[in-house]
């Protein structure tokens, strides 16, 4: 292991004073960025705002120096809400903060054991039904703050949300709506005018100014829904962490985990594509994980890499992780000089900010791409969003997973293919080929097989009854040509291990083309020094040879079929050079 890959040796090779230059740029832009994002997701999360500003200090800081990108811009974002929100909801916040301090655990652990490579695995019909589900959460959960609804009461199911909103629709306040739909046009229409220029903190200038010097006390702020914003630093607090609370928790924390893993290296990719560098995954899931570790520690949420914060620092310059420092050095300066201020911003200017950061997440294309394809993955695309809007996130990711696993098994199971070979007489090298065996070209004494696909235990049963079922005439030689067999596990060994044990009470069997992985595991198992070192052939051709030699030549005469080319000679039709032709 590289020391360069897990620690700072190597990060900065070739740093100057002009790269500080352009991180520090994007850094403060980034900075100004996040702060309103920071708040908002915090909030939607069913904790307070400032809780969001100090995990994009610490988080962000941490994960700069720890991770393993160099681009990576760290701290809360959407996709972390639903399951936060349920966290807080079921167990509260207290407890919310001990699942992250696990989640972050389990993802150093990732790091260390160098699991990074495996979140590739996690089907892209998994990733993108649970994100466009959180994408819907998130969108309809800032519609009260949107329209200005009062007295709405936050549920746990989605149906339930609904329910409440419809419920409160005649409470709608038409000043929120004007205040919401201000910033929503500056979101909008900014990045098109003024493509350099934030939209969101534009927006959320302009129309909390408008809403303070216009119908002040019309519409609900930060400050008088969950107080004042403190401009002091987050204090350091450990969280009561007992057994019965880490068994009770730890299923939470695993998805914090996973989520978090997923969407930070997803990050990592796109700021790969976007500057042409290679991140590292197992130091990237090390810093994600100190990050969500200390990050409780002082009433932070779980953090993981932001894909649109990371791009749009790589947009303004960024060059190395100073960029992500200068980012959370921002965010604490604003937080200790202008906390006041940001207690009166509107909620209402604070939805629209999330509804796009929703929509932008949603990955609808893709989504439809899936499902117009009409194929098992739009099944399970199917499936684990509407668990994931209707259920909660845990549930819609595991079962997503074991039904991809099943159908991915059931595909896979079919690629088995079983058929009885002969060699061709037309073919001047004599290829063993499939279509040869007919009624009146076979050999009785003789069964070759082709065997291709994998052989494991979604395919093991097909492939022994395959066989066995063709196999009742009881030849005398049994061969298998594995050379089409890349891999086998323990069943398909056991399945074929009881198909020699049958077959060798009244003949032989011959393997012939075994591939590395299979011989292996025939090894490992004791399977082949069952069957004999010497019934293993590298070519078909050397393992005819040896089975013509022993088969039964009494029965040979006067066969008709002439599978081989030999055959002629032992069933009598021709004699044997240098002796008298057999009598019929």
């Amino acid at each position: 292991m590289k020391q360069e890959k897990w620690f700072f040796t190597g990060r900065f090779k070739g740093y100057s004073i002009e790269g500080f230059q352009k991180d520090l740029l994007s850094g403060l832009i980034v900075g100004v960025i996040a702060i309103p994002l920071g708040m908002a997701f915090a909030i939607a999360s069913g904790v307070k705002p400032e809780y969001g500003i100090y995990t994009t200090i610490i988080a962000g800081i941490l994960i700069a120096l720890c991770g393993g990108s160099k681009y990576q811009i760290g701290g809360p974002t959407g996709a972390f809400i639903p399951i936060l929100f349920g966290i807080v909801i079921t167990y509260g916040y207290e407890n919310l903060l001990i699942s992250g301090f696990l989640a972050g655990g389990i993802l150093f652990l990732m790091g260390v054991l160098r699991l990074g490579a495996l979140i590739r695995f996690i089907p892209k019909p998994v990733t993108i039904g649970f994100t466009s589900g959180i994408a819907v959460i998130i969108f309809t959960g800032q519609i009260a703050n949107f329209l200005g609804l009062q007295h709405v009461k936050q549920h746990e199911f989605f149906h339930q949300n609904i329910i409440e909103l419809f419920s409160r629709i005649q409470t709608l306040n038409l000043f929120s709506l004007l205040t919401a739909g201000i910033c929503l046009l500056f979101i909008l229409f900014t990045p098109k005018l003024f493509p350099k220029v934030p939209g969101p903190i534009i927006g959320l200038l302009i129309s909390s100014i408008i809403a303070a010097i216009f119908y002040p006390g019309e519409v609900a702020t930060i400050g008088s829904t969950y107080g004042d914003i403190p401009s002091t630093l987050p204090r350091f607090s450990w969280p009561q962490i007992t057994f019965e609370k880490v068994i009770q928790l730890i299923g939470p924390a695993f998805v914090i985990a996973m989520l978090g893993a997923i969407e930070s290296l997803l990050s990592s990719v796109v700021a790969d594509g976007m500057t042409n560098s290679k991140h590292h995954s197992n130091r990237e899931l090390v810093g994600q994980g100190i990050a969500n570790m200390v990050t409780p520690l002082f009433g932070g949420i779980p953090a993981t890499g932001a894909i649109a914060r990371t791009a749009t620092n790589i947009k303004n310059g960024a060059v190395s992780p100073i960029s992500g420092i200068v980012h959370g050095i921002m965010v604490l300066l604003i937080l200790l000089l202008f906390a006041p201020y940001a207690s009166s911003i509107p909620l209402a200017s604070m939805a629209p900010i999330l509804m796009v950061v929703a929509w932008n997440m949603s990955e609808k294309h893709r989504f439809y791409y899936i499902l117009k394809t009409r194929t098992a993955d739009s099944l399970v695309l199917t499936i684990t969003f509407f668990l994931t809007v209707f259920i909660n996130l845990t549930v819609a990711v595991g079962v997503g997973l074991l039904l991809a696993i099943v159908l991915f098994t059931k595909n896979m199971s079919q690629l088995i293919v079983t058929a009885k070979a002969l060699p061709d007489p037309k073919d001047k090298h004599k290829k063993i080929k499939a279509n040869m065996v007919t009624d009146t070209h076979d050999c009785p004494q003789i069964y070759i097989y082709n065997v291709e696909g994998p052989l494991f235990f979604g395919a093991a049963q097909a492939f022994s009854q395959s066989i066995m079922n063709t196999t009742t005439d009881k030849p005398e030689v049994l061969l298998l040509r594995l050379s089409g067999v890349p891999f086998m596990d323990t069943t398909g060994e056991a399945s074929l291990a009881r198909m020699i044990k049958e077959f060798s009470k009244h003949g032989t069997v011959l393997i012939s083309g075994v591939k590395p992985q299979p011989k292996k595991m025939l090894k490992k198992t004791g399977l082949y020094d069952v069957i004999g070192e010497e019934y293993f052939f590298e070519h078909t051709g050397e393992a005819i040879d040896f089975a013509l030699k022993n088969v039964n030549k009494a029965k040979c005469l006067g066969c008709k079929h002439f599978a081989f080319s030999e055959c002629t000679v032992l069933s009598g039709s021709k004699p044997v050079p240098g002796e008298k032709e057999l009598s019929s």
